[in-house]
């Protein structure tokens, strides 16, 4: 067994049922941001090309947007759903990563920021379901212990 199937072991025999409330609540989380996303592009946009992230140009920050619109969008849904939810929790991370060190961080370390201290938590919480995977009530779960009915 490797270290990752190890983790993988220890968290689905160690899951807390109460976890699965709040992963629901971090996928409609990160689904409704993915909606805020995909709605306010342009706004969005000229955040992206003032703050001068990763030296975009308008056409790539808006195609950078779009993808990481779309990525919490589906990935919101897998999430709240328990669906694949370590996949859709690791493609979630990077963009996380990103979010607090070079988004939400140039707006200064501060109580007030208010956005830093969510995208930190959400953070928090994709690695802890990383770990501990999607839980009981899950579609995961749902399609372990229910027999294949099409073979």
């Amino acid at each position: 067994m490797t270290v990752i199937q190890k983790i993988e072991h220890w968290g689905d025999h160690h899951h807390a049922k109460w976890l699965d409330i709040i992963r629901i609540a971090l996928g409609i989380l990160i689904f409704s941001k993915g909606i805020a996303i995909v709605s306010n592009t342009a706004a969005l946009q000229d955040l992206l090309l003032q703050n001068n992230v990763f030296g975009f140009s308008g056409l790539m920050a808006s195609a950078a947007l779009h993808i990481v619109g779309f990525v919490h969008l589906v990935g919101g849904i897998l999430i709240a759903i328990g669906l694949v939810t370590r996949f859709a929790v690791v493609i979630q991370i990077p963009i996380l990563l990103c979010a607090v060190f070079f988004v939400n961080l140039s707006n200064g370390f501060s109580a007030l920021n208010s956005e830093l201290w969510l995208s930190l938590m959400v953070l928090f919480l994709l690695i802890l379901f990383w770990v501990v995977g999607s839980g009981p009530y899950s579609v995961d779960q749902n399609m372990k212990t229910r027999p294949n009915i099409f073979r």
